[in-house]
């Protein structure tokens, strides 16, 4: 099975807009493909986000708004199961992208959670983040980096993985939750 883990950065505290995306693809217990991008997310940038990401507006300012990136990267997306690190946030966002960009992608897709994938195989940490976990595992994270929060996470799947199966653990996401209008060329008309 083919595991699609990403990670998205914000710009501000409304989460409708992605600054960056990274993605690391797992097949048979190891990285096989890896995507990274800063993305003009046509937004303003809270100053606590900036901090937090180290990604500005102006570092942002001649990179490729989500349409562009999403060009490249459509495929690779649908390619497996989604795995994030509290995927609920970085589906909502990337739902929040999709609608408010007009494109279309699917109904709904199959993801894992390594949060909760982490309680059930390291019961015994102290907490479930994305840095204490990499700690106790030995893996190196530059935290709030996309494209270091995807490989993470996907190292993080590759232990567990080795530990068992996850297939119970697959849940599903609704990527739009309003009256499905009808579509043109795999896009929304509104």
């Amino acid at each position: 099975m083919q595991y699609v883990v990403f990670d998205v950065e914000t710009p501000n505290c409304e989460n409708d807009r992605i600054s960056a995306i990274g993605i690391s693809v797992v097949e048979d217990g190891a990285i096989v493909e890896q995507f990274f991008s800063l993305v003009n997310p046509q937004t303003h940038f809270d100053s606590f986000n900036t901090q937090l990401t180290g990604i500005s507006a102006e570092m942002v300012k001649d990179k490729p708004t989500f349409d562009q990136v999403w060009a490249k990267i459509e495929l690779l997306m649908g390619g497996g199961v989604l795995v994030a690190h509290n995927a609920p946030f970085d589906l909502c966002v990337l739902a929040k992208c999709l609608r408010d960009y007009n494109i279309y992608w699917k109904a709904s897709v199959n993801y894992l959670d390594t949060v909760r994938l982490a309680k059930n195989y390291y019961p015994n940490l102290p907490n479930y983040k994305l840095n204490t976990i990499s700690n106790y595992l030995g893996i190196a994270l530059d935290h709030h980096r996309a494209d270091s929060d995807s490989t993470a996470t996907a190292l993080i799947l590759c232990d567990i993985l080795s530990r068992g199966a996850v297939d119970n653990y697959i849940r599903s996401y609704d990527l739009d939750k309003r009256p499905q209008p009808p579509k043109v060329g795999g896009r929304w008309i509104f």
